[in-house]
Parts: C-alpha cells; structure tokens; sequence
C-alpha cells in the first residue's frame, strides 16, 4: 500500500511539473509568435513609408502603374514568409506539447501497470478475471492513445506539406504574374 501511495504521490507531483512546463512552452511560444509581429509591424511600416516616397516621385501614370503591381507582389510573397514564419513558431510549439504529453502518458502508463502488478499479487485468489480484466482496458486504451497520436503527427505533417506547398503556389503565381506583366 505504501509503494502505491508513493507512486501515486510521484504521479501527483509529475502532472504539476507537466503542467508547468506546459505553461512554460505556451509563454515561451507566444512571445516568439509577440515578437515576430513586433519585428513585422515595424518593417511593414517602414517599407510603406518607402513606397509612399517612391510613388510621390513618380510622374508617369503607367510607371506609377508599373511600381504599385512590383509593390503589390512583393507585398504578397513577403505574407508568405511571414506566415511560414508564423507557422513554423505553431509547429514547434506544438511539437514540443505533443514530446511533452507523450512522456507524461507514458509515466502514467508505468505507474498504472506497475500499480496493476502490486493489485495482482496482493489480490484475493479468484480474482485472477478482474485483474486480468483491468489489464485488458489498460493496455487497449494504451493502444488507442497511441493510435490517436500516430493519426494527430499525420495530420499534422499532412497539413505541414499543404501549406509550404500553398505557399510556394502562391510565389510562384505572383512571380509568374510579376514576369509577365514585365514588373519583374
């Protein structure tokens, strides 16, 4: 009984570390995704400036024309980057909740087994279906959890690939239109 109360007691322990170092990685994933629209913000602000300069000296219509498509597609392919670079902050941290709560299961699933094992032996003689019975649940919501993470890294690296392939599109589809309209 001693042994389960100190394994519980563990447990107790390990779920508040997780927890705050799920709180730890949130902040730490926030400030980046902070920062990197602090660093945005000001650059924006400062290329629209430029622009804004440019386009007064501009006499020409057509010219005028001309640099506001250049402007235009820039302006696309740079939220391109900029939302790879968001994302690639979401991934990560999603990464590092995912190797987190990976390891959190898999000390639950140890001290439940080895909890399971000390109800074995200290159980009364014919209850050999009920202890069998708990393992049975165990290890089949074992199995589910882990296929639920399997489908979830998928899913993930599926939605990965779609978005760098969208975005490379979208580059290529403003490069193609900055070509043709000779803005290059």
């Amino acid at each position: 009984m001693t042994a389960t109360n100190e394994s519980l007691s563990k447990l107790s322990l390990s779920g508040i570390e997780s927890a705050l170092r799920f709180a730890q990685i949130s902040l730490e994933g926030t400030e980046r995704l902070v920062r990197l629209n602090i660093e945005l913000s000001k650059q924006l602000l400062e290329e629209n400036v430029a622009h804004a300069r440019e386009l007064i000296g501009i006499k020409d219509p057509q010219q005028a024309l001309n640099h506001l498509n250049k402007v235009a597609g820039q302006s696309v392919e740079q939220a391109v980057s900029n939302s790879r670079q968001a994302y690639d902050i979401v991934s990560q941290t999603h990464s590092e909740f995912t190797k987190l709560a990976e390891t959190h299961l898999d000390e639950l699933n140890k001290v439940l087994h080895s909890n399971l094992d000390n109800f074995a032996k200290q159980a009364p003689a014919g209850s050999e279906v009920v202890v069998n019975g708990l393992k049975s649940a165990l290890a089949s919501a074992t199995a589910a959890a882990s296929s639920v993470s399997n489908t979830a890294k998928q899913v993930s690296e599926l939605t990965e690939a779609n978005l760098r392939a969208a975005g490379n599109a979208t580059s290529e589809a403003v490069k193609s239109t900055r070509r043709t309209n000779g803005a290059a």
